[in-house]
């Protein structure tokens, strides 16, 4: 395959590509091959101010275009990234590791949809209204724009998340500034394009690229930014929810998880098993949604231990261009290494690695960030294996003894981001689904998912909800107008 030339990613502010002699460049990485493959601008506080100050003068005329004409934009928007989902997918690949098959066939349509919905149901959304015959007075609210958005996106699903965000706040009437992941910011540049093509007014969406010390702490600090859509670590939440604290600014993130599978032995494991797999190294384990902790009822342990790493054995690690290749690269050199570290910790402690392959990578990809899935068992509750995040293609499966046991140890972690249930009894699957405490529990499936619910986390694994309906009450402020009618 011919090496591909280097992309020189620009800042997109009020509809124009910007370009200066002075701007530093960061390096991204194909994790596929370890090779430079695009120079990201390493951008300022004088670059983020520019940005805001586009959104604050799109502000006014975007909030005040009637939804019809918003809705509009939007589904052009759609229909352009649709058209062109085959260049986005492969830039994706190559950016940030995963399967090519992955974000053409998940990824890319999921970001097409987030336009599509958004579009769709901003003209659907019905304000409420009382009339107080005692007092002789008309009630009645208003959904308003809440202002200029800061959205900041992650590397492991770039475009995907990051339309998750544009979409329902230009939907509603506001002006954005996003910052992706310095590690993955391809697509969003790509996606500039795309916007403007559609017709998307100057200032209306603004990208702005760089790192979270820089351009990110510039971002959320900034005094006209109103509201702040974050998905990534919980540490880096800690430094936005300090910054955005004195202003008074909303918050929504979508932090970290330490996520359980719960097996009952009356599970059909038939469906369990390939799904599981599945739910812990799709995208290289590399989603906040992935399982991480399985938890097998004893009776069905030892026949579902087998039966799950002979699904594993099935998952090809190589070049994300393969088709047949299942799990990609890691993001980063630094990450690969941490990830081992827990691998390591692991033998440390005396668990046992019950699968794990040898690697057996084609020529040009020797030099990329690549790890086999691993598979971990005799682990203990209190080991960190079981109690962080680990975010790559390792697993711990451990057995139970009873319900109340199991979801005391579900429990027993700092995250709350998501879990499945699994078993054929539908008392148990309400019961115990009921007292687990995550935002999210799929019950026989996993990562099913429907717009119009609620999404996020409780506990360390986020604040806020954002969906079809949750996103309308973040990107929006209340407006209540009493009337006296007498």
């Amino acid at each position: 395959m011919a090496k591909s030339p280097v992309v020189l990613i620009q800042n997109f502010v009020d509809g124009k590509f910007l370009s200066r002699e002075q701007t530093s460049y960061i390096d991204s990485y194909d994790p596929s091959t370890g090779e430079v493959h695009a120079k990201v601008p390493d951008s300022s506080e004088e670059d983020v101010n520019e940005a805001v100050a586009a959104a604050v003068k799109a502000f006014k005329t975007w909030s005040e275009t009637p939804v019809e004409q918003r809705s509009q934009l939007l589904l052009r928007v759609a229909d352009l990234l649709e058209s062109q989902m085959d260049a986005f997918a492969e830039a994706e690949s190559r950016d940030q590791g995963k399967p090519l098959w992955l974000a053409r066939t998940v990824e890319m349509p999921r970001a097409v949809l987030n336009f599509r919905a958004f579009a769709t149901s901003a003209l659907h959304h019905v304000n409420t209204s009382t009339h107080q015959e005692a007092f002789g007075s008309l009630n009645y609210t208003l959904r308003q724009p809440a202002g200029v958005a800061a959205l900041i996106s992650p590397w492991n699903l770039p475009l995907y998340l990051l339309t998750f965000k544009i979409a329902p706040a230009i939907a509603y009437g506001n002006t954005v500034v996003c910052k992706p992941s310095e590690m993955t910011s391809l697509t969003a540049f790509m996606f500039c394009r795309v916007l403007s093509d559609a017709g998307v007014p100057p200032g209306v969406v603004n990208m702005v690229f760089g790192t979270g010390p820089r351009a990110g702490q510039a971002l959320v600090s900034h005094p006209d930014i109103r509201l702040i859509s974050f998905t990534g670590s919980t540490a880096t939440a800690a430094v936005i929810r300090s910054a955005a604290a004195p202003l008074c600014k909303k918050l929504s993130l979508e932090l970290g998880g330490k996520n359980a599978a719960v097996i009952f032995g009356d599970a059909d494991l038939g469906k369990v098993v390939p799904t599981t797999v599945r739910s812990s190294f799709m995208n290289q384990g590399e989603i906040c949604l992935c399982t991480s902790r399985i938890y097998v009822h004893k009776s069905i342990f030892d026949d579902f231990l087998t039966k799950f790493c002979a699904e594993v054995k099935q998952y090809v690690v190589g070049d994300p261009m393969d088709s047949g290749t299942k799990v990609g690269a890691l993001i980063s050199k630094e990450h690969l290494a941490k990830v081992k570290g827990y691998v390591k910790l692991a033998r440390d402690e005396g668990c046992k690695i019950a699968y794990e392959a040898k690697l057996e990578l084609p020529q040009r990809n020797q030099q990329g960030y690549f790890l086999s899935p691993i598979v971990i068992t005799d682990v203990s509750d209190d080991s960190r294996l079981m109690k962080e995040e680990i975010f790559g293609p390792v697993t711990c499966v451990v057995p139970f003894n009873d319900e109340q046991e199991v979801i005391g140890r579900v429990n027993d972690v700092e995250y709350g981001l998501c879990a499945t249930v699994w078993s054929q009894n539908a008392n148990t699957v309400h019961r115990v689904a009921q007292k687990l405490q995550v935002g999210t529990v799929w019950a026989n499936c996993w990562m099913v998912r429907d717009l119009h619910m609620p999404f996020g986390g409780v506990k360390a694994s986020g604040v806020g909800r954002e969906g079809i309906q949750d996103s309308v009450e973040f990107y929006t402020e209340a407006k209540t107008i009493c009337i006296d009618v007498k």
